[in-house]
């Protein structure tokens, strides 16, 4: 069994322990009928499951979330697309990062089981919390930098003890490599947040807040009930 410091690092990189797959003499197209004798590129199909997923999942709960309402905030404040798109991109990557490094590490300390029903509980918390409509408060008390600075401070604070931080902490106590957990999940703010950033209020009024919220939910709770049923891995 890989312990440790190097558990860590297949976490982080996805790699396995085992040895590589090699399959000498055969046609590139004819590879897939031999997924089942291979861990490594079963493996490299499940970290594209993690990044879709991460993508996915995070999108949809962004949609009408106090970050993407504080991202329209700040389009209309400084009416410049790209300063805030770095910095709403700087403070996602930071954030998450820091979340998914403690998903990771809480699925090492805690045994199978407990982490089983905390996550499973935990995904059905957040499917709940996600039908409640999101509101912005002290949004008058940003912080009086430029428009980057302001975006990468006032969304990183935003985020902390928010659903998609806890959504990121979960998706990586399940999925690897660590690494896509990080880049899904950005992305997934990243698609939910520069269209109101680019295209303002007009875009932000024609979004189906009531659908998106429904079907973020039901993500989550089609998450909880596979943690619950299938366990962590």
């Amino acid at each position: 069994m890989v312990r440790g410091t190097e558990a860590q690092r297949l976490r982080w990189s996805g790699k396995t322990a085992g040895r590589r797959c090699a399959f000498p003499g055969r046609a590139a197209w004819r590879l897939p009928s031999r997924l089942r004798e291979c861990p490594a590129l079963k493996l490299t199909m499940v970290s594209l499951h993690a990044l879709l997923v991460s993508t996915g999942t995070v999108a949809l709960a962004e949609i009408g979330d106090k970050t993407q309402l504080l991202a329209l905030l700040l389009a209309a404040r400084f009416r410049k697309t790209w300063p805030i798109a770095f910095g709403i991109l700087a403070a996602t990557l930071v954030n998450h990062a820091l979340s998914a490094w403690f998903g990771a590490e809480l699925a090492q300390w805690l045994s199978p089981e407990v982490l089983r029903w905390l996550v499973a509980g935990s995904f059905l918390a957040v499917a709940l919390w996600t039908l409640k409509p999101d509101k912005l408060e002290d949004a008058d008390k940003l912080p009086a930098y430029g428009p980057f600075l302001t975006t990468t401070v006032a969304f990183f604070l935003a985020e902390i003890g928010d659903k998609t931080q806890l959504a990121t902490v979960l998706l990586a106590t399940k999925y690897v490599p660590l690494w896509q957990v990080i880049v899904g999940t950005t992305l997934g703010m990243l698609i939910a947040n520069l269209p109101v950033v680019w295209l303002g209020s007009s875009f932000a009024d024609r979004l189906p807040l009531q659908l998106a919220r429904s079907v973020a939910a039901a993500v989550f709770l089609a998450l909880a009930i596979w943690v619950a049923w299938h366990g962590i891995g």
